[in-house]
């Protein structure tokens, strides 16, 4: 994990930092790490699991289809044809 120090924090932003922390039961320094996420993953963004989860209900896949996939895992797939 990268490491960061940050210098020359206004007082006021400061004790605004400890304050904020306090109220969410934090540290100061657990608090600047969730503003931190916060700020660089907004929530708009794409989440894989939730668009392959609507996905699969749009075309139709169900618990069967799946099921499928479980009895052919592990085996050896078949040679391909070749035409030489």
């Amino acid at each position: 994990m990268g490491m960061m120090n940050i210098r020359s924090i206004p007082d006021e932003v400061h004790n605004a930092l400890k304050a904020r922390a306090k109220q969410n039961h934090r540290s100061a320094e657990d608090e600047v790490r969730a503003i931190l996420e916060e700020a660089t993953r907004p929530e708009c963004r794409l989440k894989m699991g939730d668009a392959l989860t609507d996905l699969s209900r749009k075309v139709g896949v169900a618990n069967e289809d799946v099921a499928i996939f479980e009895q052919v895992q592990g085996k050896t797939p078949a040679e391909p044809m070749r035409f030489e």
